[in-house]
């Protein structure tokens, strides 16, 4: 049997055999190259803690004890920073049993720094489903920096289907560096299943912008609105200013930029995978997916950067210019998407540099 991810045609046709379902009507872009957009469902439940159901229990059943109170989230609601809420997805899984799945935030969800996590019944973890899976799907939301407006309908995860194991391993990724070139390096690091990635801390324009800084006590962020909100009302500009280093804040969340551009080639699918804890402690890149076309100059994206959600732990840390910040793995592709990130599809961050989210006014 052959490994790698569904496509989107292959995701349409679990939709199509029952395999995949919904409360409602598929968004028209909901299903992306690779993976598929999850929706909010009409509720929203505070909860005193995070929690995993465990092999013998239903979210539902734990909710029952932890849930404080319950929020109707069909004309649009208020998630307050600090606090973990559970929502119930519109879509829910009837998976094959050689069909499992794996989730992630969206690229702007991390960008807003909300903590997000799919949950499934039985689940003994996060964003990860199980070969076979049939039941509904949750998430945990948790906004870190900003309060946010969230509703039915609204997406922050994004879910990836695939079939066997179809990561490449060390010799396979330089082969296909070589010829697909995935990171714009001269001297690419693969090792640890991954290809690196380094932070650029040099700056852009003549001002020479290293990336933002969230500020605190700010105003609520739609999280369905495009283009509605201040930057500055939310960011503190960072800037090099003569020395190409940035010390990281205790949890204080930064917005900074790859040196590398990437490149997905169309029949492979990426992921940046959490940085190990022992190089530095700081976390990179809530949201991991890279999409087939991201990058790739015939879907328009020659020179797209990945743009790093970072934050510091415990104690300040200091980043310098070239620093090694994390991996990407390569899986294989089952096909070729029918459409290819960035071509047609109106993608946020195809040809991106260093961006925000797509909440923010230019």
């Amino acid at each position: 049997m052959a490994a790698g991810i569904l496509s989107d045609r292959a995701i349409q046709a679990l939709f199509d055999a029952g395999k995949l379902s919904s409360g409602r009507a598929l968004d028209a872009d909901q299903i992306q190259p690779a993976s598929l957009d999850l929706r909010l469902g009409a509720r929203a439940y505070r909860v005193r803690a995070s929690f995993l159901p465990g092999p013998s229990a239903r979210v539902e059943d734990k909710l029952q004890r932890l849930s404080m109170h319950e929020i109707d989230l069909s004309e649009g609601a208020v998630l307050e920073t600090g606090c973990v809420y559970m929502v119930q997805l519109l879509e829910s899984l009837a998976l094959p049993p050689e069909i499992s799945a794996s989730a992630n935030p969206k690229s702007s969800t991390g960008r807003l720094d909300i903590f997000t996590r799919v949950m499934t019944d039985y689940g003994q973890e996060f964003d990860k489903i199980a070969p076979g899976y049939t039941g509904p799907l949750w998430l945990e939301v948790s906004p870190r920096t900003f309060p946010i407006v969230a509703r039915t309908g609204s997406r922050l995860s994004q879910i990836r289907f695939r079939q066997g194991h179809a990561v490449l391993d060390e010799d396979e990724l330089s082969r296909l560096h070589s010829a697909e070139t995935l990171v714009a390096s001269d001297t690419p690091n693969v090792s640890g299943g991954g290809i690196a990635l380094s932070i650029d801390l040099m700056g852009q324009g003549p001002d020479r912008l290293i990336g933002y800084r969230g500020k605190h006590h700010t105003a609520v962020i739609d999280v369905d609105k495009r283009a509605a909100h201040d930057v500055f009302d939310f960011w503190e500009p960072l800037h090099n200013r003569g020395s190409a280093d940035l010390i990281l804040d205790p949890d204080e969340f930064y917005i900074l930029v790859s040196r590398e551009s990437v490149h997905v080639p169309p029949l492979y699918a990426a992921e940046m995978t959490p940085f190990d804890p022992l190089v530095g402690e700081f976390r990179v890149h809530y949201a991991g997916f890279f999409d087939p076309g991201f990058g790739h100059s015939d879907a328009g994206g020659a020179g797209s950067r990945a743009v790093l959600e970072v934050r510091s732990h415990e104690v300040p840390f200091i980043l310098e210019h070239g620093q090694i910040v994390g991996r990407l793995i390569y899986e294989r592709m089952l096909e070729r998407p029918g459409a290819l990130y960035g071509s047609g599809l109106g993608s946020n961050y195809q040809a991106q540099g260093l961006k925000l989210s797509k909440h923010f006014r230019a």
